[in-house]
């Protein structure tokens, strides 16, 4: 080959080097334009999930009109929220329903623990003077304020750490109690205001309740007190403030000085269950001539005192007629089993005994999707039952009680699994 086909050669070699290239270059760029176009495309026409946060703030922007309506400022709204987003425990607290429903007997077992009586105990002593001092003013007796304020907090050992503005703004925004956590969030704004707390120090749980008898910013507003004379209602960090607060609630509602909140009773066999239930009002008097005496052979002090025949666990568990007092302690919480485990440790901590009739446990609890079905099988036959929510309320244990008198069973209004077998029949 001569000089000049060699350097032909190698210069063609070259430029089909160049060539290829350059094409490879083109073609990658080519490429990545028509990925780039795809991507964008594919962002145009398919939807994007709605940005939750961003709905949130436009709540917050509405929501500022109806807290500028109850007095709430510019400045304490902006500084409250700034920064806010939904508090994603609280959502998800929200949604879960109860797998089981807790056997009141297992609630006070819990709540009526021996670490805790021994805590109330201590705290009976170390507190004796602030105690008397707030029953001498407000007539609540000191064992009623030291068991809610161990069944609420475990005496001041679990207040609860969450932000109670994000939690109440989380609640208030969506969700099954926006109502609630709208009503709510307003009283908290207003106690922001006022500068009782802090926004750094307002913590709770994550429904709100707070400080240590967990009162709910409503409550707050309408009965806590400032019992130190400071200038604040800290129901946070100042116990005599909790506690007195708890009982200006408790007098305020109708608390009876120097009467309890019930006795466990003792029923005459073949007792017609019909009469019992709440809303069934008689005197002590009257509940002595249809034979139920107290359980300890002692006599009522007190026989025109009025009270209703409570069968928590149905008539194969204790019974006890509930007085007013126990009735005002339900407007602190509506759960018969909670106010029971509050009057119970309340006179343990005197040194009363635990319950004489034992607690029917081999009998198994209903769990809550069974109590749907209960409903459920009910309201096909014919009863009425309201909502079928899995709730037992008043109307499921009245449509409980007909099917139980046209069926044999004793008619004690009780969700038992017996009742829920014979409607499954």
């Amino acid at each position: 080959m001569t000089l000049n086909k060699y350097i032909r050669t190698r210069l063609f070699a070259s430029y089909r080097r160049c060539y290829v290239s350059f094409m490879y270059k083109i073609l990658l760029k080519t490429t990545l334009i028509t990925a780039l176009v795809f991507v964008i495309c594919t962002l145009i026409t398919v939807p994007v999930k709605a940005n939750t946060n961003a709905e949130f703030y436009t709540f917050l922007d509405k929501f500022w009109l109806t807290a500028k309506k109850e007095g709430i400022k510019r400045d304490i709204f902006v500084k409250a929220f700034t920064g806010l987003k939904i508090d994603a425990e609280v959502k998800k607290a929200q949604k879960n329903q109860p797998e089981f429903v807790t056997p009141v007997w297992s609630y006070i077992e819990r709540a009526v623990s021996e670490k805790r009586l021994e805590f109330g105990q201590k705290e009976m002593i170390e507190k004796a003077e602030i105690l008397q001092k707030i029953e001498n003013k407000y007539g609540v007796e000191k064992q009623i304020l030291l068991a809610i304020w161990g069944l609420e907090s475990t005496f001041g050992r679990n207040k609860g750490k969450k932000d109670v503005i994000k939690s109440l703004a989380t609640m208030a925004f969506r969700g099954k109690r926006t109502k609630y956590g709208r009503k709510q969030l307003i009283a908290a704004l207003k106690i922001i205001q006022r500068g009782d707390i802090s926004l750094e120090e307002f913590k709770g749980s994550w429904a709100g309740a707070m400080g240590h008898t967990q009162f709910i910013p409503v409550t707050y507003n309408h009965y806590a007190v400032d019992f130190t004379g400071d200038g604040k209602r800290d129901i946070w960090n100042s116990v005599s403030d909790a506690l007195a607060s708890t009982a200006n609630y408790l007098k305020r509602s109708g608390w009876q000085t120097g009467k309890t909140w019930g006795y466990e009773v003792q029923l005459p066999a073949n007792y017609n269950y019909f009469r019992s239930g709440r809303g069934i009002k008689k005197t002590i008097r009257e509940w002595r001539r249809l034979g139920i005496s107290r359980v300890n052979g002692r006599d009522f002090p007190r026989p025109n005192d009025v009270a209703e025949l409570l069968l928590p666990a149905g008539a194969n568990g204790p019974a006890f007629l509930a007085l007013k007092n126990f009735r005002v302690l339900m407007r602190y919480n509506v759960s018969v089993s909670y106010v029971l485990a509050v009057g119970h440790l309340g006179d343990r901590l005197l040194g009363y005994g635990p319950f004489i009739r034992p607690w029917p446990k081999t009998d198994r609890k209903l769990k809550y999707v069974e109590q749907k079905e209960l409903q459920r099988l009910l309201a096909r036959k014919g009863y009425k039952i309201g909502k079928i929510d899995g709730k037992i309320g008043g109307a499921t244990k009245k449509a409980i009680r007909g099917f139980q008198k046209n069926n044999g069973l004793p008619a004690d209004g009780y969700p038992s699994y017996a009742v829920l077998e014979k409607l499954r029949q």
